[in-house]
């Protein structure tokens, strides 16, 4: 293994119950006067959210609300808000919500004053060396769900609806100036949604630590990320108001997202063709897929998967102990064993194996499967055929 490889790490962030009353203060001390609040229509309903518009109407800002953002946000959404970034006169963006909402402003951000259209900055090659960085205006993150870790990313996955394909959008500028993480914000959260994307952090830290290359800080942080999603996920699911494992699931959420740059893998890779096509949750898709995933790739992982259960103190260390406790959590957290069960059938098996073999992440899975392999994986997850 070569010693070598580009390391990069979080923003500042500000962690804690109540945070969130500092935002209007935060937002000026980064230079805001008119941010546009980016969020998704369920949060833009919900009280804390008017909240939120209101102090900073009382910090003597002038904000606006955006939430034209479709759970797996499209490039016509990313469009839409950067007309309106524009016709506002805006500054900044204040992105609140779940991965959609703050994939979305920070695409936003990042297109808004720009001159080439968003599918020019797509993350293959130079092309982020495309974009005007000093146009660019900051961004705050104010995460909702504990799951994609968006907050603290340098990219956001858009929807090309033309093409019926997710694409990586990248730039080292998207990663917010600030992040403030109130686990206050994620209380409301359904029990289901709760289990969904708690299980995305998951499969966030779990594919980082089996991801090839070499990055021992990032290996170290998904560790402890898996511990804290181990010790307080369930928690978190059963009593949603559990302020102490909200607030452990919102770091270990971030966690994820800051260990995932040595990589994600194929439960990534096969969960983002199928957001295209089905338009599925994409933390739902993570939670089916991942313990065939695991099988597929057990000859290349079973050595670190049996250190992980050494350091994840269970009683007995092994592949197959590990790959117990991801079935009986997902079982606990009331997580479908089938794609079938959400309503995926095979039909479109070669197509998505075409898909998973090309997408950016699957660069980084520990074996580097063919379409017809991912093709064969999607199969199983649809018929619940686990080969142990």
């Amino acid at each position: 293994m070569e010693l070598s490889g580009n390391w990069n790490y979080p923003t500042q962030y500000h962690f804690g119950a109540g945070r969130i009353r500092t935002l209007a203060e935060s937002a000026v001390a980064q230079g805001m006067t008119a941010p546009l609040v980016v969020t998704d229509p369920g949060i833009a309903a919900l009280g804390f959210l008017q909240e939120i518009v209101v102090s900073l109407q009382a910090s003597g800002l002038k904000p606006a609300l955006f939430s034209d953002v479709k759970p797996n946000p499209t490039g016509k959404n990313i469009d839409a808000g950067a007309i309106a970034y524009r016709e506002g006169e805006h500054d900044g963006v204040i992105a609140v919500g779940g991965g959609s909402a703050l994939d979305a402003g920070k695409a936003i951000a990042l297109v808004c004053m720009q001159n080439r259209p968003l599918w020019d900055f797509v993350d293959e090659g130079d092309n982020w060396a495309r974009v005007q960085a000093n146009l660019v205006p900051p961004i705050i993150a104010v995460p909702t769900t504990a799951g994609t870790g968006s907050e603290v990313g340098r990219a956001s996955v858009i929807l090309d609806e033309e093409a019926n394909t997710k694409r990586i959008i990248f730039h080292p500028k998207m990663m917010p100036g600030l992040v403030v993480a109130d686990p206050e914000l994620t209380v409301g959260l359904p029990a289901n949604l709760t289990a969904a994307t708690g299980i995305d952090a998951l499969a966030h830290n779990l594919e980082a630590y089996c991801a090839p290359g070499y990055h021992p800080m990032a290996e170290g942080i998904s560790v402890e990320g898996m511990r804290l999603i181990k010790a307080w996920l369930p928690n978190a699911v059963a009593d949603g108001s559990d302020i102490e494992a909200r607030s452990h699931m919102l770091a270990a959420s971030s966690m994820g997202a800051t260990a995932f740059q040595r990589g994600l893998g194929g439960i990534h890779a096969l969960a983002h063709p199928l957001g295209a096509l089905y338009d599925a949750h994409h933390g739902l898709l993570n939670a089916i897929l991942m313990p065939y995933v695991l099988v597929a790739n057990r000859p290349a992982i079973d050595g670190i998967i049996t250190d992980l259960t050494r350091s994840l103190g269970f009683p007995k260390s092994g592949f197959d102990t590990f790959l117990d406790w991801i079935l009986e959590l997902r079982r606990d957290l009331a997580i479908p064993h089938t794609l079938a069960s959400i309503g995926i059938g095979d039909r479109d098996a070669v197509k998505v194996g075409t898909m998973a073999e090309v997408d950016p992440t699957a660069s980084t899975n520990p074996i580097r499967f063919t379409a017809v392999e991912y093709a064969e994986i999607f199969r199983m997850s649809v018929e619940g055929k686990l080969l142990r």
